[in-house]
């Protein structure tokens, strides 16, 4: 009896918070309070204290796991993973999705369609820059010093100096006032784009630095992620919830990493290649640390589950492309080109066997009549010319290919009768 009385005291309190006229998988952790306050929770007698705890602890589950599985369709595994974790704490940082989506600015629709998701689920999306405190602690003037995010005497370009002071001085804007340039500059307004671009071009820096050392210098790779940053303000929709600086900065990676594609080698990798070399090169790094050595390649194929065709290849494409011209040695007086070997010229000995080979060989043609001499230079090339075939040598002779190759037999057996024939057998 006891038993039943509890769960009759259970079904009443849950009436009083009138649960079935809400959507609970559209409530993460932090909106149980309010859910509480909302239903009259609070006000509940003191010596109901015990019960409220107990059922809003089953109500605060039951909202941190229930989401309607039909939200996961169409949905890479990574970015399910990534909603329930969302949904559990409320919030997922810009590096989770960027884990979970390696290549998502290579798909910007079907990122914009999970940014959606999260949206419906009233999950945040929090800003890597309000995480790690890139840009340090705000001024007094509310401005942020972009000096602690990039080390301005790690720059020795005056011109990139200059840029990160300017940059540094523009204020951030509030989230109320994105929303406001965005509504603006889908109504076509041209000073709303530069200002809501001019507030978040520290973004495109802080993403940038992060790119160095692939072979586009910072000042390059700054252009480029600018250039990702007005395709960011041009397709920014403020009315779905999301900060621009979390929209934006799949734009400006995707910028970025095209631009690296395109123009930092000599021979052009696609970007999907480039995601794999990036791959391979962390996993060789991770290998060489934990097994103190340079890993074999079987154990390369096994991490990066490849066969080890494709590691080979991996490895040959994500070789770099040297010049020839490129200075060697301190003083710079001599090239590479210097010092690579010439597999077409010959060495000393090697030429002078050459030379008397040639001697004894126009010896014996000597002894030939000009027609049989010119047939065998033709079809041999001895001239240093090209090889030609009996039809050839026949035109030029006016005759059939069988004369010809009648002729050039009855000369072969006159030079193999010649004294000087013993002689070149041995070259």
């Amino acid at each position: 009896m006891a038993t039943q009385s509890k769960k009759d005291d259970d079904k009443n309190l849950i009436e009083e918070v009138n649960l079935d006229s809400l959507k609970i998988e559209e409530f993460n952790t932090n909106e149980i309070d309010s859910i509480k306050k909302e239903k009259g929770l609070t006000k509940l007698p003191k010596e109901r204290s015990e019960d409220k705890r107990r059922v809003g602890k089953g109500l605060k589950k039951f909202i941190d796991n229930k989401i309607d599985e039909k939200v996961f369709e169409g949905l890479p595994e990574e970015v399910v993973e990534l909603l329930k974790k969302g949904k559990k704490e409320g919030k997922i940082t810009q590096d989770e999705l960027a884990n979970a989506l390696p290549n998502a600015e290579d798909n910007l629709d079907l990122l914009d369609e999970i940014y959606t998701k999260f949206l419906e689920l009233k999950i945040d999306i929090v800003d890597n820059l309000e995480k790690t405190n890139l840009f340090s602690s705000e001024k007094k003037d509310g401005k942020k010093d972009l000096k602690q995010s990039i080390s301005l005497s790690e720059i020795s370009d005056d011109s990139i100096r200059m840029y990160l002071n300017e940059i540094g001085r523009v204020e951030l804007l509030k989230p109320e006032e994105e929303i406001s340039l965005g509504k603006k500059i889908k109504e076509g307004d041209q000073e709303a784009r530069k200002k809501l671009a001019a507030a978040n071009l520290r973004l495109v820096v802080s993403i940038a630095k992060k790119y160095m050392g692939r072979g586009l210098g910072l000042l390059d790779l700054i252009q480029e992620g600018n250039v990702g940053l007005f395709r960011a303000v041009d397709k920014f929709d403020a009315t779905k919830g999301f900060k621009f600086s979390t929209y934006a900065t799949w734009w400006i990676r995707q910028g970025i990493t095209r631009a690296i594609a395109d123009q930092a080698r000599t021979i052009r990798v696609p970007v999907h290649m480039i995601e794999t070399i990036n791959k391979f090169t962390h996993t060789y790094r991770r290998l060489t640390q934990e097994l103190t050595r340079e890993p074999l390649m079987e154990e390369l194929a096994t991490e990066m589950d490849m066969d080890i065709k494709k590691v080979r290849q991996i490895m040959r494409i994500s070789q770099d492309i040297l010049s020839l011209d490129s200075p060697v040695g301190s003083e710079e007086d001599s090239s590479l080109g210097d010092f690579i070997e010439d597999d077409k010229n010959l060495t000393p000995d090697e030429q002078t066997n050459v030379n008397l080979l040639k001697d004894n060989l126009y010896q014996m043609l000597d002894f030939l009549t000009p027609r049989e001499r010119k047939i065998i230079i033709m079809r041999f090339g001895l001239d240093g010319g090209d090889l030609h075939t009996l039809e050839e040598v026949g035109k030029e002779f006016g005759v059939t290919r069988e004369r010809i190759r009648q002729i050039e037999a009855k000369t072969l057996e006159k030079l193999r009768d010649h004294p000087n024939a013993d002689k070149i057998k041995f070259f």
